[in-house]
């Protein structure tokens, strides 16, 4: 878009004028700009954010990702490049302080019949209740086919909690990978609602990220009791940075036992745990042992001879633990 010798009001002008005339240049020209590789050296006045946001949605032109990021201008100028949202794949609208404006827009994408969005990264905003309810009432439309979302550091409360899961169990079966990492009001009685969803039948929930959620063991009995009743489709479990100890991986364990466990990585990192849980997962893998590949136990109360139990599991053929992250100190592990 070379509009550097015109005021952008004239600039804008002609856009409206092109694409009111269906002259293809124009479209053109912003297919050119969006793949342009050092897009970051061209400064967006807000007004350009404006027409930009204006012209795809006028043209249809469905982007693979919107990443807020990736555009050299202010917060108000990434603010107007929001309703972009309505024609994308992928929408990265990490810390741009989102209203309740607009969370509307984003709810009105994601129940629209025409609607291609399929993951939707809001990381960093702390989230209205108000807009809280109209990204659920998006979520819960039928015509809603998002996989992946990720709502880390929202400050998401109990209640938040509540009315998300609502919005799941409306539509369960579209969702592979969910983050809700950093959220520490959550906590285990947020946990307790969120294992609604999951023990859903229709859940396909791959992915589930739980980060620093001030959960305690408590927690983990809620979720291994979800994962129980729907346990064939997790397959990366996070729950690192929350005070978990020895009971609440004792309860993650009994679920790993069970015969339709597919849990592929597993992070438990700063977790407070002991040797305890490392025999507690020593067993839990004699019993179903085909399907872990990674383990992450850094920084927990963990001595080598602790280590050692899972290391012994290693050079039996039906175990199939790639990588083993430990550390102790300067003591690190890792296989292959």
């Amino acid at each position: 878009m070379n509009t550097n010798k015109m005021s952008p009001d004239r600039s804008i002008n002609i856009f409206y004028c092109l694409i009111e005339m269906n002259d293809l240049s124009i479209q053109q020209e912003i297919q050119e700009f969006l793949r342009m590789e050092n897009r970051l050296e061209r400064e967006l006045s807000e007004i350009h954010c404006s027409a930009l946001a204006y012209m795809l949605q006028m043209l249809e032109e469905v982007l693979d990702e919107l990443d807020l990021d990736m555009f050299n201008t202010s917060k108000e100028g990434k603010m107007r490049l929001i309703p972009v949202v309505r024609n994308c794949k992928k929408a990265r609208l990490v810390g741009c302080r989102l209203s309740e404006t607009h969370c509307e827009v984003v709810a009105s994408a994601l129940m629209s019949s025409r609607s291609q969005l399929v993951e939707l990264d809001l990381t960093g905003n702390v989230l209205p209740g108000p807009g809280v309810k109209l990204l659920c009432d998006g979520l819960a439309s039928p015509y809603c086919k998002l996989k992946t979302l990720r709502l880390r550091g929202c400050r998401l409360s109990e209640i938040s909690c509540d009315s998300l899961v609502s919005a799941l169990v409306s539509n369960p079966s579209h969702l592979k990978h969910l983050d809700m990492g950093l959220n520490n009001k959550l906590q285990d009685s947020g946990m307790k609602l969120l294992c609604a969803f999951l023990e859903n039948s229709e859940s396909r929930l791959k992915t589930l990220r739980l980060l620093e959620c001030s959960l305690t063991g408590v927690a983990c009995a809620y979720l291994a009791s979800a994962l129980k009743f729907n346990p064939s489709h997790l397959t990366h479990l996070d729950m690192s940075g929350n005070n978990l100890e020895d009971s609440g991986v004792k309860h993650l364990c009994a679920f790993m036992e069970t015969p339709n466990c597919k849990l592929q990585k597993l992070s438990l990192w700063g977790c407070r745990l002991s040797g305890t849980s490392c025999a507690s997962i020593v067993s839990a893998l004699n019993t179903n042992p085909s399907f872990l590949k990674r383990l992450d136990l850094r920084d927990n109360n963990l001595q080598d001879s602790d280590v050692e139990q899972l290391l012994d599991l290693v050079e039996r053929p039906q175990f199939r633990l790639q990588r083993l992250r430990s550390a102790r100190g300067s003591f690190c592990l890792h296989i292959k």
